[in-house]
């Protein structure tokens, strides 16, 4: 099941952030409280988070923050089910396009993408400490 996370859902965030401790350097509520753009889509296993994306909806457009879902449910059709969720947002409010940053190799992840029709639209040389980051664009329009 996919939830759209709410500052309300304290024990989905406290799992969250538990589980994702490398991602979650500032809290998910600090995010709500202060950034007005940030959403997180949370996809549940048995009422406990097993991914999710977290993105701005800014305006006219979407922007991928951070992806993840936990390794021992990939391969499970959670992160295409949860970016078909953000797809269908999209259009339902008509947004102009959907981008993302990803680690030039994160094969899995460019082969995700690439399924749903994000097009490679710039390199950003060194972005993680070295290796080079693809900006990658789904139009929507």
């Amino acid at each position: 099941m996919i939830i759209d996370l709410n500052e309300d859902d304290k024990e989905i965030i406290e799992d969250l952030e538990s589980k994702f401790k490398e991602i979650f350097y500032v809290s998910i509520l600090n995010d709500f409280n202060f950034n007005p753009y940030t959403k997180y889509l949370v996809y549940l296993v048995d009422d406990k988070a097993v991914g999710f994306i977290n993105y701005y909806f800014i305006y006219d457009r979407i922007e991928i923050v951070n992806f993840n879902v936990l390794e021992e449910f990939q391969n499970q059709h959670i992160g295409s089910s949860l970016l078909e969720e953000l797809i269908i947002i999209s259009k339902y409010n008509k947004l102009l396009n959907i981008t993302l940053e990803v680690r030039e190799d994160n094969k899995k992840a460019i082969y995700l993408y690439s399924k749903y029709g994000f097009k490679k639209v710039s390199v950003r040389k060194n972005y993680y400490n070295g290796i080079d980051a693809l900006l990658m664009e789904k139009e929507m329009m």
